[in-house]
C-alpha cells in the first residue's frame, strides 16, 4: 500500500488512503453490501460460476477485459493478441501456453472473447471481449465499487455503479497501468491465498462470511449440498476447503458433520484487510476516470466560486 510507484499513479488527485478505508467505522457495513453485491454475479449460476470461478480462469478473463478494452487501433503496441495476453498473465502466474491456449479458447467458444483479422494488418489477428463479456465486467465493478459507496466521503461514484459502458472503457484502460501492482495487493491479507488456491474458494468463503453477519452468535450455516448447487462445486471439495481453513485458524467447524461455521477473529482482519486493498486500488482508478481534482485545486475552486 506504500509502494512509491503505485501511490505516484494517484498524483494530482484527491482520493481515499488505504488507512481511511481499513479503519473507517461503516467498513463491516460496507463489507456485507460487497458481499451480497459479488454473490449475486454467481448464485444459482453454475454456467458461470464454472467459468470464471477458478483463480486461473479469472485471471485470464480479467486481464482479457482490461487490455481488450484499452487497445488503441492507432497502436500496435497495444492490440491484444494471444501473445501479448499470456505475457499479461505470465506476470501473476507461471502457466504452460498449452493451458492458456485452452482458457482462451474456452472464453472464446462461450462467446466472451472473439479473434479476428486485425484491420491494420490482417496478418495479426486480435482478440476483441464481446458484449457478453463486457456485461458481466460492469456488473463486475459495481460490486466491487459498491462498499465505496459506504465508506467514501466523495460522491462520483454513479457511473460505474449505473454500469455505463462509456464509463467502463476509461476506467479499464487507466486500469492497465495498475496492473503490475495486482499480485502485490495480496501480500496485505496473505491468509486468503488459501481459499484463492482452491476451486470456488473465493465465492464459497464470501458466502460463508455473509450468512455469517446475519447470525453472527450461531456461526454461519454450511450445507454443503446447497453450497454445491449454488456455485457448481463439489461438496467433498467443499468440506475439503473448510478443513484447510480450519487447520489454518481461520475457522472452526462445529456441529453434527462440520454443518456450521465459526468465523474466527483472524479471518475477519484478513478480509477486511484484503478488500480494504482492493478498494484502495479501485478507488484511485476511479478517481482518475471521473477526473476528479486535488484537494488542492478544490480548495482553489471553492475560493473563486
Amino acid at each position: 500500500m506504500d509502494d512509491p510507484d503505485f501511490l505516484r499513479l494517484g498524483r494530482g488527485i484527491s482520493h481515499l488512503s488505504f488507512d481511511d478505508i481499513v479503519r473507517n467505522p461503516r467498513m463491516a457495513e460496507a463489507r456485507k453490501f460487497y458481499l451480497s453485491r459479488f454473490l449475486a454475479l454467481y448464485d444459482r449460476d453454475p454456467f458461470m460460476a464454472r467459468l470464471l470461478i477458478e483463480a486461473r480462469r479469472f485471471l485470464v478473463y480479467h486481464t482479457a477485459v482490461i487490455l481488450g478494452l484499452a487497445q488503441n487501433p492507432d497502436r500496435r503496441e497495444t492490440w491484444l493478441t494471444v501473445g501479448r495476453l499470456k505475457k499479461a498473465v505470465g506476470l501473476f502466474w507461471d502457466a504452460s501456453d498449452r493451458h492458456l491456449d485452452e482458457l482462451i479458447a474456452r472464453l472464446c467458444a462461450v462467446e466472451f472473447l472473439r479473434s479476428e483479422e486485425a484491420a491494420q494488418d490482417r496478418r495479426v489477428r486480435i482478440l476483441r471481449p464481446t458484449e457478453k463479456m463486457l456485461a458481466h465486467d460492469r456488473a463486475w465493478l459495481a460490486a466491487h465499487y459498491a462498499p465505496l459507496t459506504v465508506v467514501s466521503r466523495f460522491d462520483d461514484y454513479h457511473p460505474v455503479m449505473r454500469q455505463d459502458a462509456a464509463y467502463q472503457s476509461t476506467n479499464r484502460r487507466i486500469a492497465v497501468d495498475f496492473m503490475p501492482f495486482s499480485g502485490k495487493l495480496l501480500a496485505v491479507a496473505p491468509e486468503l491465498l488459501l481459499f484463492f488456491k482452491h476451486a470456488g474458494g473465493h465465492v464459497v468463503s464470501a458466502a460463508l462470511l455473509h450468512s455469517a453477519m446475519t447470525e453472527p452468535n450461531e456461526g454461519a450455516p454450511i450445507l454443503y449440498a446447497e453450497v454445491s448447487e449454488r456455485f457448481g462445486v463439489s461438496r467433498t471439495h467443499v468440506r475439503s476447503l473448510l478443513d484447510a481453513a480450519q487447520a489454518a485458524g481461520l475457522v472452526r467447524l462445529e456441529g453434527r458433520g462440520g454443518n456450521r461455521v465459526q468465523i474466527l477473529p483472524r479471518l475477519w482482519e484478513s478480509y477486511d484487510r484484503g478488500l480494504a486493498a482492493g478498494m484502495f486500488s479501485h478507488e484511485m482508478v476511479h478517481a482518475l476516470a471521473v477526473g476528479r481534482p486535488s484537494a488542492a485545486t478544490a480548495r482553489e475552486a471553492g475560493a473563486r466560486a
